[in-house]
This record gives C-alpha cells, sequence and structure tokens, in this order.
C-alpha cells in the first residue's frame, strides 16, 4: 500500500487526418498535435477519436497502449488529448476520445451523460486499440481524468485485458450526485451537485429528481425535445455567485485555457437520474492482482473520492497527492502535469512490461 505525494508504420485510413503543428490552444487543436483521426465502432454508435502512435511503433514493432478518457462534459481536444499526447511521447500508443453523445461522436441525445453507454465506450476503445497494427494487446492500460476517472476504473473491473488504470481527479459521478462533492454537504441543483445549504440530497429532492427524469422520457417517446441546462453558468454575474468548485471548473471549461467548440457546456436534465444508483468503486477490489494509480489535488474537493477508490481497492494500489493542487489544476498546469506525466510514464511501463522497441523516456 502506497500513499505518496510528488512535487505507426502506414495508417491504413484514406480519411485520416493529421492535425497542425502550428495549433496554439486548445480550440485551434495543440493538444490534437501528432495524432491522426480515426473513428471507433462503439455499441452501435461511432466514436471520435485522436489517435496517437510514436515513432518506431508499426506491425513488426508493436508497443504498449493507452486509452484515455475524457471528463463529464469534455471532449477529446481538452485534457485527455493533452494527457494522450504527453504519454505518446514517453512512447505508449494512445487514443483520446470523444464519448458518445459527446463532440463528434454519434449518439442521441446530444449531451446525455449516460454512465453505462461512457463505460461501454472505454470498452469498446480496448477492442479497437486491441485489433490495431501497432499495439502489442496484451499491454493496454487505461487512464481517466475527473469522470473520465470514475468510469476507467469501473470499466477495468469487468475487462482483463486491461492490465493497469489510473485516474486523475478521480470523480465518482454517483456519490456526487447523491451526497454532493464533498461529501454530505451539498445539495442537488440542476445539473452539478453544489455546496448550498450544507445538507446532502433528501430522499425527497431524490424522488423528484426520478419522477421528472421519468416523464422526460416518456414525453420523448411521444416526441418532445428533452430539456438541456448548462453545466456551468455562462453569466458572469452567476458565475461570480457560484461556489468554488463552479469557479474553478469555469477558468478552465469557458477560457482560452480549455474552451473548445465541441464541448457545448450542457447536459441532458433526464440524464441525471441516471448517476442516483451509480455506484463505480463497488468492486474495485476485484481489478487486483493488476495495478490501481490514483493521483488527486491536495486542495482538490474531489480527493473524498480518490481516497475511497483507494480504500475499496486491493493492492497493489497507490494515492499520490499532490501538494497545493485542486482539482482542475492537474488538467494541464505544467507544475502539477508534468511530475504526474512522469509518474503515469513510471508506472504504466512497469504495468505494461514486454520488450518493446519504443522505450518510455
Amino acid at each position: 500500500m502506497k500513499k505518496t505525494h510528488i512535487a505507426s508504420a502506414a495508417l491504413t485510413a484514406a480519411s485520416a487526418l493529421f492535425f497542425s503543428a502550428n495549433a496554439a490552444t486548445v480550440a485551434e487543436g495543440v493538444n490534437t498535435v501528432g495524432s491522426v483521426s480515426m473513428q471507433i465502432a462503439a455499441h452501435g454508435e461511432t466514436l471520435a477519436a485522436n489517435f496517437y502512435v510514436p515513432k518506431g511503433c508499426s506491425e513488426g514493432n508493436k508497443c504498449p497502449a493507452v486509452v484515455v478518457s475524457h471528463p463529464w462534459g469534455g471532449v477529446k481536444e481538452q485534457t485527455s488529448g493533452y494527457y494522450a499526447q504527453a504519454l505518446s511521447r514517453k512512447g505508449f500508443v494512445t487514443v483520446a476520445f470523444d464519448a458518445s453523445h459527446y463532440g463528434m461522436s454519434t449518439g442521441e441525445p446530444r449531451d446525455f451523460e449516460s454512465p453505462e453507454s461512457r463505460v461501454e465506450d472505454i470498452r469498446s476503445a480496448v477492442s479497437w486499440l486491441a485489433n490495431r497494427p501497432e499495439v502489442d494487446a496484451s499491454r493496454i492500460g487505461s487512464l481517466g481524468i475527473c469522470a473520465g476517472g470514475g468510469y476507467a476504473l469501473h470499466e477495468v473491473q469487468s475487462d482483463p485485458r486491461v492490465k493497469a488504470v489510473a485516474a486523475v481527479s478521480a470523480y465518482d459521478i454517483g456519490a456526487a450526485a447523491r451526497d454532493g462533492i464533498d461529501g454530505g454537504v451539498g445539495a442537488q441543483d440542476g445539473p452539478l451537485v453544489r455546496e448550498l445549504d450544507g445538507a446532502p440530497m433528501t430522499l425527497e429532492n431524490r424522488r423528484a429528481l426520478l419522477e421528472n427524469s421519468a416523464a422526460s422520457f416518456t414525453n420523448h417517446a411521444a416526441g418532445t425535445p428533452f430539456e438541456r441546462i448548462s453545466l456551468l453558468p455562462e453569466n458572469a454575474e452567476d458565475l461570480a455567485k457560484a461556489d468554488a468548485f463552479t469557479q474553478e471548473a469555469a477558468s478552465y471549461y469557458l477560457t482560452s485555457r480549455g474552451r473548445h467548440p465541441n464541448a457545448k457546456n450542457r447536459v441532458v436534465t433526464a440524464s441525471l437520474a441516471l448517476h442516483q444508483t451509480y455506484q463505480p468503486f463497488s468492486f474495485l477490489s476485484t481489478i487486483a492482482p493488476r495495478p490501481v494509480l490514483l493521483i488527486a489535488g491536495e486542495k482538490a474537493q474531489t480527493l473524498r473520492f480518490s481516497r475511497s477508490a483507494f480504500n475499496a481497492a486491493a493492492e497493489p494500489k497507490e494515492l499520490v497527492v499532490v501538494p497545493n493542487a485542486h482539482h482542475f489544476d492537474l488538467y494541464d498546469k505544467p507544475e502539477f502535469t508534468i511530475p504526474i506525466i512522469e509518474k503515469l510514464t513510471q508506472f504504466f511501463t512497469a504495468a505494461l512490461t514486454a520488450n518493446s522497441g519504443v522505450q518510455a523516456k
């Protein structure tokens, strides 16, 4: 048990798109440089993906690979692309993809946050990677950021093809919906659980949420569009009144730091009901003997989710707490992400062991 601190050969798709190295921002594609646009078949949907292949990886020299999953409401060009790009530069084949219902992937309704679909998206990405000629199918790992971390931890419990799993700023979307981000100090207020009245979601409020969502599903079947609301307040006045977590999220998603036109900052309200019974950490102990790595900020409101996952997992496992870091600091801030990337490189190199012509640097 460890708790630590840390200061291809030819791609055959004729339509593959190489992204410009001149990009300077997330919106311009800075995190997609070096990748190729691909498509992944997934439970009846098509996932848009960015595929990163280090030099030297080929059918004759297969390399280890990592699937990278994005946060709730995010897209592949944001923080998941940041980590996929960084790990590819360390010698891993990586893929970052838009979850179904988001970005350039298919899936109706749009902006629908279904834990079941998110987990199956990851499983489909693993299947796709396992069939790539550049990839050693016996050496596949999984990484998720924020809610993507919770989904990655869940998927690996029933997928022995994944030999190691890591989560950065893990977010348990079920626990957050039920108990608040801080754990028992929040209330359900629209799409996010925000610290409002010091009380967890009451049984009465939960029943109301489920009834409203059920009515939305019934009405949608009769042709009524689903209601969508903003994940984050876009009005400056409303944002100024928001809690610290929401303001920190806005500093990434609603500014040039992380804004991307494919991330719409919306959620179908009916999908919130699907979070109420979601428990991604219930069988974490079954991942063993495959290793689990959790990385979270010391000052993150979400640190409790990483601690919960750590406590639920069996050995080998490690929790890395990053000093002075908040949740969204770990998305892209170099003073925090550079040592995190080194830690992830060490973790996946050790876990995905085999002779390879491409060495992690």
